[in-house]
């Protein structure tokens, strides 16, 4: 089986780059032009390469990223090429569709624009719970293995939608499978009369090509056939990650791993001494932003005796303007909210 090509894009990899690069092969085209001698045969033009060529070596992909305190990674400051979509964006940097959406409000999914200014949410607080194998936060839609002391992986993941939610609690890693098979349950033909009774394993398989089975019955974490779901609200209460990452997981994840799944819309964390929170949006916002690309304010529970206890013997130095904006605009993107 040919391996698919990463959408993950290598840090450094730029425009700049690109220009370099081009310009340098230019300069060699033309110094080689002038070495020539005046008999040689033209050039003949290269052939266009058909769908079937060899795909091109890509940099090895090295796992994990450090821990800052409670932070994982840092925010990331991104112009759009002419032809981006933001699906394209959040694929290629390990996003959902709708955290880029509530990190960069108002901007037009399909058509963002030339040299647009994104802000990537590339930085995470860690959910409260034991930093050990897979944690996945609902609310954020963002799964998180903790693959050795003080190095995280973490992947946006698409959740189950209304009526179909996924478990909170704790379970384990109880089997892996390459190619799987999909038996979809009762409810599942019956909303789809047309479904088989078994969907045998390649491209129009939902499961895609790696699944890991949870202690839950019926509960897997998987890939898809449909990488556009990921990093939203579609499933049927499984855990689908792109293919890219599932294939990681599935080699590096091995059975009888804990996997624990928390909804924790509101996080905070403390990096170098200073305090952040980190606020998602509500379901309602999420449905707002895949409809509209704007979400209207859906007002929080007042957070001042937990923001209190977090800050402990930093609550003088508290940036409650910082608190409060955090709480209203519900981006996503971790704020830091001591002075």
């Amino acid at each position: 089986m040919t391996k698919p090509i990463t959408w993950r894009r290598t840090p450094g990899f730029s425009r700049t780059f690109l220009l370099g690069g081009f310009l340098a092969c230019m300069l060699l085209a033309l110094s080689g032009a002038v070495a020539a001698e005046p008999e040689a045969a033209p050039v003949t033009a290269p052939k266009t390469l058909e769908p079937e060529a060899a795909e091109p070596e890509l940099p090895e992909y090295k796992p994990g990223r450090p821990v800052d305190g409670d932070l994982l990674g840092e925010p990331i400051e991104f112009y759009t090429w002419s032809q981006d979509t933001l699906l394209d964006v959040a694929r290629a940097d390990q996003l959902g569709l709708p955290e880029l959406m509530a990190a960069n409000p108002g901007v037009d999914r399909w058509l963002p624009g030339k040299a647009k200014r994104l802000i990537l949410p590339t930085q995470y607080i860690l959910p409260d719970a034991p930093r050990k194998g897979i944690v996945i936060n609902l609310a954020e839609m963002r799964l998180y293995y903790f693959a050795k002391e003080g190095w995280v992986e973490s992947y946006p993941i698409g959740v189950g939608r209304d009526a179909f939610t996924t478990p909170v609690g704790r379970t384990k890693v109880v089997r892996k499978k390459a190619s799987p098979v999909w038996r979809p349950a009762a409810g599942a033909r019956k909303d789809d009369p047309v479904l088989p009774a078994v969907v045998p394993a390649g491209p129009d398989n939902p499961l895609g090509e790696y699944a890991l089975y949870l202690g839950w019955p019926t509960y897997l974490i998987h890939g898809t056939s449909k990488p556009w779901g990921v990093g939203r609200r579609v499933s049927r209460g499984c855990i689908r990650l792109y293919p890219e990452d599932i294939e990681w997981l599935f080699e590096n994840v091995p059975v009888g791993t804990p996997v624990r799944v928390v909804d924790q819309p509101i996080k905070l964390g403390r990096k170098k001494g200073q305090l952040y929170v980190e606020v998602h949006p509500s379901l309602i916002q999420v449905d707002e932003l895949e409809e509209t690309g704007v979400a209207k304010p859906d007002p929080l529970p007042d957070q001042t005796d937990r923001i209190l206890v977090a800050a402990g013997d930093d609550i003088p130095r508290l940036d409650w303007p910082a608190v409060d904006r955090a709480l209203r605009e519900r981006s996503g993107l971790p704020i830091r909210i001591t002075r």
